[in-house]
């Protein structure tokens, strides 16, 4: 099958594309600098806000995945949305006949954060012009350049005691990359998935706080952490951006996430993709071993 992968150059797409080609499948790798893009897949330019240019990387495809999103951005929404909306109407276009997206998890009955209501508001645009999305909705990934991760190991990395907000004591419920590409992978050619969202988790449910000392165990740090209940979102973002590489704009998209629980609470993925997902400690050391890898160049 001919695929699209709209962010072939980002964290889940740099996975992605790879483990499609090993799949057998004819990856275009779409990118905005074809000629900077030395991944797996035919490099394809392509702007999710160009209608011209998705015309032309779409043609010849059966399925694309879109991996797109601007968290960086202080108007986020409106670009995604409106990203969003060119994209479902090329697809049409193109006669496409699926969508996979990677969204977010979150209780549609909370009260969302703007991040991840945005997310609930691109699954619904990306199915607008009529071709079917599938949707796996994950909290946080754990990978080597993730950066709810990568936030998650610098804070257990550069501090040895932490004066937090309440957020570290949200529940989620943290994936590893390498089961949410066999997710992605795994979702394409089963029929019962088109048109339909289904939550992504690892075995574990974890407060945050738990995630980061059990990434302090592994690496044998030692960590206080002190919860203080009147840290703001935006002292708390701040603080992020001083002790992480996380931007300022991007650790406030988080941390206003960060309040909302994020669990499985529909598993039947498990059922069309049948396979046992790694523990959160495997995981990191998976993470830890890749950093590794990818400081020594291999």
């Amino acid at each position: 099958m001919r695929v699209l992968v709209a962010g072939a150059s980002g964290f889940v797409g740099g996975r992605l594309c790879p483990a499609l080609e090993a799949a057998g499948h004819e990856v275009m790798a779409m990118t905005r600098s074809p000629e900077r893009y030395d991944g797996a897949g035919k490099a394809v330019q392509g702007d999710v806000h160009d209608a011209a240019s998705l015309a032309v990387a779409l043609t010849g495809c059966e399925a694309a995945y879109y991996l797109v999103h601007s968290l960086d951005d202080a108007a986020f929404e409106q670009r995604d949305a409106d990203a969003a909306r060119t994209f479902a109407t090329a697809a049409a276009d193109a006669g496409l006949n699926r969508i996979v997206y990677m969204g977010g998890l979150g209780d549609d009955a909370d009260d969302l954060s703007t991040h991840l209501r945005s997310r609930r508001e691109v699954e619904k645009l990306l199915g607008s012009a009529g071709v079917p999305v599938t949707t796996l909705r994950a909290g946080i990934i754990v990978g080597h350049g993730g950066i709810s991760w990568e936030m998650t190991r610098q804070l257990v990395e550069r501090l040895r005691a932490m004066i937090t907000p309440r957020w570290v004591r949200t529940r989620t419920q943290p994936i590893a990359i390498a089961d949410v590409v066999r997710y992605l992978v795994g979702v394409l050619t089963v029929p019962e998935a088109a048109g339909r969202a289904f939550d992504v988790g690892g075995p574990e449910v974890l407060e945050y706080v738990e995630m980061m000392r059990r990434v302090a165990a592994i690496e044998g740090r030692m960590m206080v952490v002190v919860p203080v209940p009147l840290l703001s979102p935006q002292l708390s973002s701040r603080w992020l951006s001083l002790v992480t590489d996380v931007d300022l704009q991007t650790g406030r998209s988080l941390v206003d996430s960060m309040v909302n629980e994020v669990v499985v609470r529909d598993d039947s993925i498990r059922e069309l993709v049948p396979f046992e997902p790694m523990d959160y400690d495997a995981a990191v050391l998976a993470a830890l071993g890749e950093r590794a890898k990818a400081g020594r160049g291999e």
